[in-house]
Order: structure tokens, then sequence, then C-alpha cells
């Protein structure tokens, strides 16, 4: 109960503009990840739809992921010069036109096509939202604050599980995809309730916009080793968070033989323990550090590894999922605040953003490479097995390699 407690003093001593920025930016990956995560779900529908294998589909998974760190490229640079919150809102409505046009999809190759176009919107939220909240909100309680808006993420994908678990008998992939368009809804609240990032006005009253621009390599360059180690260590969060998830309700579905209702109730399940996760490890990084939380909570998923995928009933395995992304999500928890501390002002809302998805790119064809293994070999366990105590092993050791900057004043 005390991390609840630490988070609830926290909340309760924001403002109400920090508040309205921080529920924003929550909502915000929340309803990104919902967009992404209805594909997930859908795999097996869809290809039978376009009479192709869910390999095939999860081809989707990677053009998403390969156009990720273009759009936060673009985006971070944009936010970086003209401000957050009107480019948060223009990614907000990017991402949800682009999944409305995906349920009138005519054939797999369009779809793909839109996909792609679906990674670069989605690649802009997450740097631009982090650097809202971050630059917004106070450094007590950073960790926890970390922790909840990080699992916006798994939020989202309980969303796209009970979607599923209760809608897609009678309306499709389709139908969900136009359900996933809900995000467009979201503008109206930045629109109207959410402030700009204190820092950013700062630092832009200290330049003339003319020459803000030729600020950021300079920047760049004196922050690239730490760059290299973020996008080396976001390659081993991708690999853990999507190789435990992208293939699962595939395995679920697929390999197990279970209904949708089951794998959407599974969903649910196991986003809760992302949620119940990424909070507990976020709090605890306040206590121990961010190194410390990350490397506890990879090591703490290997031993879940026979339940999660070698479970032989459907209450064992969703035990095992639980689990699962309890420890992945909380090691996840503590990346905004991580990221966000180890990068400068000027280009905190491009460097975090495009460390984190390039270590998407990297690992774009993790998903892919997962279902052709386990068609191949007809053992999807063994795919998930492996992936998880590889992964989990190498993102503990990154982790003990970098710096511990908690607590960091985000002025500087």
């Amino acid at each position: 109960m005390l991390p609840v407690m630490s988070f609830v003093h926290d909340f309760k001593g924001l403002s109400r503009s920090q508040r309205h920025t921080f529920v924003a930016s929550f909502l915000g990956w929340t309803l990104d990840s919902l967009d992404f995560f209805l594909l997930i779900f859908c795999v097996k529908a869809i290809a039978t739809d376009f009479g192709t294998k869910p390999s095939a589909v999860m081809g989707a998974v990677f053009l998403t992921q390969a156009f990720r760190p273009l759009g936060a490229v673009v985006f971070g640079i944009l936010a970086d010069r003209y401000g957050r919150r009107p480019v948060l809102i223009v990614n907000i409505l990017s991402f949800s036109v682009i999944e409305l046009a995906c349920a009138f999809a005519p054939s797999m190759s369009v779809l793909l096509g839109l996909r792609a176009l679906f990674g670069f919107a989605m690649g802009g939220e997450w740097g631009v939202g982090a650097a809202l909240t971050f630059e917004t909100l106070p450094k007590e309680g950073r960790g926890a604050f970390s922790g909840i808006l990080q699992e916006g993420y798994a939020f989202g994908s309980i969303l796209a599980s009970a979607a599923f678990a209760l809608f897609f008998h009678a309306i499709g992939w389709r139908g969900l995809f136009i359900l996933g368009a809900s995000p467009a809804l979201l503008v109206l609240y930045v629109q109207t309730r959410v402030q700009e990032s204190p820092v950013w006005l700062a630092g832009a009253k200290k330049r003339a916009v003319p020459h803000a621009g030729p600020a950021i390599p300079a920047h760049l360059r004196a922050f690239l080793p730490t760059f290299l180690f973020l996008v080396l260590l976001m390659t081993a969060f991708m690999s853990f968070s999507h190789g435990t998830q992208d293939i699962y309700p595939t395995f679920l579905s697929v390999h197990m033989g279970l209904t949708p209702q089951t794998v959407g109730l599974i969903g649910v399940l196991y986003g809760l323990g992302s949620i119940a996760g990424g909070f507990v490890f976020g709090a605890l990084s306040e206590r121990w550090g961010r190194k410390r939380a990350i490397i506890a909570a990879a090591l703490l998923s290997i031993p879940v590894i026979p339940l999660y995928a070698y479970g032989h009933t459907a209450f064992a395995l969703g035990a095992g999922a639980v689990l699962m992304q309890f420890m992945v999500q909380g090691a996840w928890g503590v990346v905004p605040a991580y990221l966000t501390e180890l990068s400068p002002a000027p280009v905190r809302a491009t460097a975090p953003g495009l460390a984190y998805q390039l270590g998407g790119l990297i690992t774009s064809w993790n998903g892919k490479a997962q279902a052709l293994a386990a068609e191949r070999w007809n053992n999807y366990p063994a795919v998930l097995a492996i992936t998880v105590g590889l992964v989990a092993l190498a993102l503990a050791g990154l982790a003990a390699l970098g710096h511990e900057v908690k607590g960091r004043d985000l002025a500087d």
C-alpha cells in the first residue's frame, strides 16, 4: 500500500493544470496503444479475410514499428521548435484518421501501407507526451508518475482486449478499427484543458525562433554517447515488451485453441498485471534508483517462463501472462522518467522519443520472426520461452551499465 499512498499524496499535490497535462498524456498513450493492439488481436481474422497466413499479417506490425522512428524525428523536432501542446494535437488527429482508414482497406497490401503511416503517426506521440508531462510535473514522485504514464500502453491493451472479447463477433475486425478512431475526441480535451510546457516556454524566451533550429545538432553531438546507449537500451526494452506480447494472442488462439472471449479475457487480466507492475516498479525506482528497479523486474521475469509459455490450461496461462507482464511492464514503468532525465532540454521531445522508436525499428522484425519460427517448428511455447530468457538477461546487463540520474532538474 505504501507506493499507492505515496502516489495519491503526490497526485493531490499537483496543480489543476499539472493534473490535466498528466491525464492528457496518459490518455494519448492509452488510445495510441489501443489502436496498435486492435491489430494484434485481429491477426487471425485479418489473415482469414485476406486469405493469407498470420505471419503475413504480422508484417503490418513490422511496418508499424519500422516507421515509428521517422515519426519520432519529425514530430519531436516540431515539438522542440513550436511547442509540445500543438504538436501533440496534430499527432493524435493523425493516428486516429489513419486507424479509421484501416477499417476500409480493400487488400492486404493497402492495409500494410496504412499501417506504415500509422507507425509514423504513432512514433511521435510518446516523446512529445513524455516531454510535456515531465517538464510540467514536479520532480518529486517522478518515478511513480512515470510508471502510471507508461502503463497507458497496458491500459490501451486492456481496452483492445475487452473490445475484442465483447464486440468482435458482432462487428468484426473492420468494426473494431472504426471504434479505434475514437482517440480523435481527446483533441478537444487537450485543446481546452492542457497548457504548454513551462520549461519549453522559458526556453523559447531565451532564443529567437529563427535561431532555435541550429542549436539542436550541437546538443545532439554532446549527447551522442548517451543517446547511443539509450538506443541499445530501448532495443532490449522493445524486445522484452513485443517479444512477450505480439504473438501471445495468436499463440492462445492458434496453438492452444482458445476462444476469442477467453483470449480477450486473458488480455484484460495481463493488462491489469502490466499496470500494477509499472506502478509498483516505477514507485520503487524513487527509492532504489532507476537502474536497480529495471534490473530487478527484468530478472524476476525468468522464473515465470514455465507458467507463461507451458501452462496446460487457460487458468495457468492467464496466471503466467499476468505475472510476466507485471515484470515486463514493471521494468518499462521506469522508462519515461529515465529517458527524460537523461536528455537535455533543447532536444527533450526529440531524443527520448527517437531512441525509443529506433529501438522499435531494430526489433521490428521480432513479431514476424517469432510467428515464422512458431509456424515452421510448430512450437510457440519454445519461441516464447527462448525470447524471454535471452532478452531479460540482455536488458538487465545493459541497465547495469547506465548512469543513475534519479531526480535530475529538467530545467538544466
